[in-house]
């Protein structure tokens, strides 16, 4: 299985990165954009520079300074044959066993059509929740877990110990680091059982690789986390759930201006159960998991979530993707 980390990062190599450089089994490719050291360079990865050309369609209409231009890393790793895509951040130094559990196998589970739950407080008594989660939910009990079943696994998304993705509400009001339990075994999102997942930790099965569209004309503390909830009823309906570890990176955060994180963050407030419900009204039975994903974008544009150039970038992912991925 060909493994390929994607990270993307305006600093030199960080402590990071040089430990993700050194991962054995798999090979690191970090994105560049235009703040980005000219003179980067890695003892064994990939730098992709944003002076220059990959010869992908999205690459003229992804903005500069913009989080999306992970996207030609995901593209880049496609190109030479990925089967499985790690990401994660410039600020998260993985664990020595930085590793995730099998896409298929036996794991505790969260009922299907539980709705939003806050899958943090499996792994934590500490009162804290992931960012994107809607704010009516951070004091609700979440479900009782089923006992094992064999499940297929699309995605899987690794928790960070220390200073974990939460939202800018967290960080103005507590802000005390977490660290999770360790002793805590991977549990799975089934149908209809949804929580946000990042870009910061998580491992992708190829044939999910398209899904992992990120959306260029919402804000910086949106993207992911919009690709996140269209990620899940999309993935649902190919057959594939959403799994969490406990931490397996420590986040040494790079600086952030909380109030700046908090009006970034307001249509994570908003606009996530509206996310979930429209991209279950958009999936066709007979459509592939392109067309899907383009008609849920299309729904979301008609709906305020995105611009329309979103539609534009979009089409020119999935021509990417239907080219380096014509094998599937």
């Amino acid at each position: 299985m060909k493994k390929f980390i994607v990270v993307t990062s305006i600093f030199y190599p960080t402590e990071a990165i040089k430990k993700l450089d050194n991962i054995a089994n798999s090979s690191l490719i970090v994105v560049g954009d235009k703040k980005t050291p000219n003179d980067y360079s890695l003892k064994n990865g990939i730098f992709m520079s944003a002076q220059n050309s990959y010869g992908f369609c999205i690459e003229k209409k992804l903005p500069f300074n913009h989080y999306s231009r992970k996207m030609l890393g995901y593209l880049y790793a496609m190109y030479l044959g990925a089967d499985i895509i790690l990401e994660t951040d410039d600020d998260n130094i993985p664990f020595d066993d930085w590793d995730f559990p099998k896409f298929q196998g036996e794991y505790e589970y969260v009922p299907e059509n539980s709705g939003f739950v806050n899958i943090y407080s499996y792994f934590t008594n500490q009162k804290i929740w992931p960012r994107g989660l809607p704010l009516n939910k951070i004091n609700d009990m979440n479900p009782v877990l089923s006992i094992p079943e064999k499940l297929n696994i699309g995605v899987w998304q690794g928790l960070a110990d220390e200073d974990p993705d939460v939202d800018a509400i967290y960080r103005l009001t507590n802000n005390q680091p977490c660290y999770f339990d360790k002793t805590k075994q991977p549990i799975v999102l089934k149908k209809g059982s949804i929580c946000p997942f990042n870009t910061q930790n998580t491992s992708i099965t190829k044939y999910l690789f398209p899904l992992m569209y990120l959306p260029t004309t919402v804000t910086f503390r949106f993207t992911d986390i919009l690709r996140g909830l269209v990620f899940q009823p999309l993935m649902w309906h190919y057959g594939y759930c959403l799994g969490f570890t406990t931490a397996s990176v420590l986040q040494k955060r790079n600086e952030h201006d909380y109030m700046k994180d908090f009006v970034s963050e307001i249509p994570c407030y908003l606009d996530a159960q509206k996310v979930i419900e429209i991209t279950q009204n958009s999936i066709v039975d007979n459509y592939d998991i392109y067309q899907n994903l383009y008609e849920t974008y299309k729904n979301l544009y008609k709906n305020n979530i995105v611009k329309e150039d979103e539609l534009d970038v979009l089409s020119a992912w999935i021509n990417d993707c239907k080219h380096l991925l014509k094998s599937r």
